[in-house]
């Protein structure tokens, strides 16, 4: 987002309404139609279409990009995300876990202020996400096609919705995913456990 003098605005802004309000949480059929038709499927991977949660209490990236795409399932459905790209990101008090059936696999990495997780070239296809962001030099309504804040090479589909920043700021971060991508992830101080019958061991309730 710009002045009128064409400088960035910064400021603060609650995650879940901006996300409603720029229509970023869900893809419409036509857009998927669209998205499709242009080769614009974002993960090089089949995702499971299982959801994982992810929380965090403060994530600090620089280069953000995000807009609507879809996401591939191996027996050749699809299923849509809102992307998030970010060219680097420290992020603490990392949380993510899994649930399958009485099983919960929680990983933690970042406790230490002073050593949080780092991410280089992040990708991930989310469907909810929320926090207090704070933006800097933010563009809204920018063609997805045409993104390039997070320095990778495609995007969403020519015509799609887009918006980027040069850095975003999100505390109290929580999102649900159906994949992440990274060309580099350091979990500093990582923990991985194995929960049975205890869903209170999610990284967040919902």
């Amino acid at each position: 987002m710009k002045d009128a003098q064409g400088d960035p605005a910064y400021g603060r802004t609650n995650w879940r309404r901006f996300a409603v309000a720029v229509g970023v949480p869900t893809v419409a059929a036509a857009g998927l139609v669209l998205a499709l038709a242009n080769g614009a499927l974002a993960a090089s991977f089949s995702v499971s279409g299982t959801q994982f949660k992810l929380s965090a209490t403060e994530l600090d990236g620089t280069g953000f990009t995000q807009y609507s795409s879809a996401l591939a399932k191996a027996d050749g459905s699809v299923v849509p995300a809102a992307m998030s790209g970010i060219q680097s990101a420290d992020i603490h008090h990392l949380c993510q876990s899994v649930a399958a059936g009485p099983v919960v696999l929680r990983i933690e990495a970042g406790n230490d202020d002073a050593n949080p997780a780092h991410a280089d070239n992040l990708l991930i296809g989310m469907s909810q996400l929320s926090g207090d962001a704070t933006f800097q030099g933010m563009n809204i309504g920018q063609d997805a096609s045409t993104l390039t804040a997070d320095g990778a090479a495609t995007h969403g589909a020519v015509g799609g919705f887009g918006q980027q920043a040069t850095k975003v700021v999100i505390t109290g971060l929580q999102q649900k995913a159906y994949s992440t991508q990274a060309s580099t992830f350091i979990l500093k101080g990582m923990s991985l456990k194995l929960y049975i019958g205890d869903s209170s061991k999610e990284c967040f309730a919902g």
